[in-house]
């Protein structure tokens, strides 16, 4: 996985709940690389297995949960520095439908490494667009808390209905809807 998950993950640790924390979950944790990560490096899956394991132990939030947190904690970044790759006038249903065909063919660009899951637009209109997620990682809960920091960032109230397919390949049918206001459903993670 690229390191830019990495340093995101421990920022949102030491951010969110404290330097402590993040120091001590990297020392603990058996890592490929010790606990030392740059943005453009490439780290094993299961190195972010392990913290997330280890941040759930010290904090009883389901890993789940935290996968999700992160997503959407991650999104915020990631727009932050590469805003030039969303046209300006999208809206998050654009950014869902460019997925494949604009935004990680700019990721390719600057990662050329990376191995980045696909987003296959089956059906879309103007307030749900329904996807297949395909990667071998199973990373649907990240993508899912992905969305939904894309839709806080679009003003937008959404709901993602996440439906296994198939396990060989492994694929997943991600359903976005727009809701109105009095539905909102998104789940919320308090660190304590």
């Amino acid at each position: 996985m690229l390191g830019i998950i990495f340093t995101n993950l421990v920022e949102m640790i030491e951010t969110t709940i404290s330097y402590e924390m993040a120091d001590e979950i990297l020392e603990e944790a058996n890592l490929s690389s010790d606990g030392i990560f740059t943005s453009v490096g490439h780290y094993p899956l299961e190195d972010v297995v392990e913290i997330v394991t280890l941040l759930s132990q010290k904090t009883d939030i389901p890993p789940d949960d935290l996968i999700f947190a992160f997503g959407k904690y991650l999104f915020v970044k990631l727009i932050e520095g590469h805003k030039h790759i969303v046209r300006p006038d999208a809206d998050l249903f654009d950014l869902l439908a460019e997925l494949d065909s604009n935004i990680h063919v700019e990721v390719l660009k600057l990662y050329p490494n990376a191995t980045l899951p696909t987003f296959t637009v089956v059906k879309r209109e103007k307030e749900m667009i329904d996807m297949i997620y395909q990667s071998p990682r199973q990373l649907e809960t990240l993508a899912s808390g992905l969305i939904h920091g894309g839709a806080e960032y679009f003003k937008t109230e959404v709901t993602v209905d996440m439906n296994v397919l198939e396990t060989s390949p492994y694929r997943v049918q991600l359903t976005v809807k727009k809701l109105k206001r009095r539905e909102n459903r998104t789940k919320q993670i308090f660190f304590t």
